[in-house]
């Protein structure tokens, strides 16, 4: 399946399950303040059987592709554990997780799984916004010696501020679907009005300008 083809596939899926969920006339508020018109929710991407394998599946192609030296699959803790298990047991490859933060018993891991200083590791995440969690997470990785190669995950924002957060740190992200292309297949599809695409992308451009609400 060409990329496109993929991204549009996986836009619908999310939205058809409300896992992004638009409502740029009534904002989200976010844990920071910010005022957002848009609501994630990838786990509910488990609970749908069909969805569930366009992702997984989806998912398993990007490490396939864009990571074909792949030894090993890290899943961030927690959203991203179930979708590393989920493509590892596909791709006949080993999956561990890390955790947010070292345990505080027993031997104190935060990197849970096998893990060979060298190895190959592709990081499995669900949503990439500034990009800080998975940052965190490859470093935690590199500094455990692994040789990460970069990340999948299924969405991401396209913000400024993650791209360039990834870009600081030489770090390769390749998604299943972005913000800009579920904007457009919202309003293909009936989800929003045309007119709101440009509030959403200003939106995306610069989260702390609230002009878009007013737009």
């Amino acid at each position: 399946m060409m990329k496109t083809q993929l991204e549009n596939l996986i836009a619908k899926d999310l939205l058809s399950i409300k896992a992004v969920f638009f409502r740029p006339d009534e904002p989200f508020i976010w844990a920071s303040g910010i005022k957002s018109p848009v609501y994630c929710d990838n786990r509910l991407t488990l609970t749908d059987v069909k969805v569930r394998y366009d992702v997984e599946n989806g998912l398993a192609s990007l490490v396939k592709e864009y990571y074909p030296d792949a030894e090993v699959l890290m899943g961030t803790s927690t959203a991203g554990i179930a979708h590393a298990a989920i493509v590892g047991h596909i791709l006949s490859m080993p999956m561990g997780y890390v955790r947010s933060g070292a345990k505080d018993h027993g031997r104190q891991n935060r990197i849970e799984g096998k893990l060979s200083r060298g190895q190959k590791t592709v990081v499995v995440e669900d949503l990439i916004s500034t990009g800080g969690s998975v940052i965190e997470t490859v470093n935690a990785l590199r500094e455990a010696g692994a040789d990460v190669l970069g990340v999948v995950s299924i969405f991401t924002y396209g913000m400024k501020k993650g791209i360039e957060r990834l870009a600081e740190e030489n770090i390769k992200n390749v998604s299943l679907t972005n913000f800009d292309c579920i904007a457009k297949t919202a309003a293909e599809n009936g989800y929003i009005k045309e007119d709101d695409v440009k509030r959403l992308l200003a939106f995306r451009d610069d989260p702390s300008d609230e002009s878009w609400i007013k737009a």
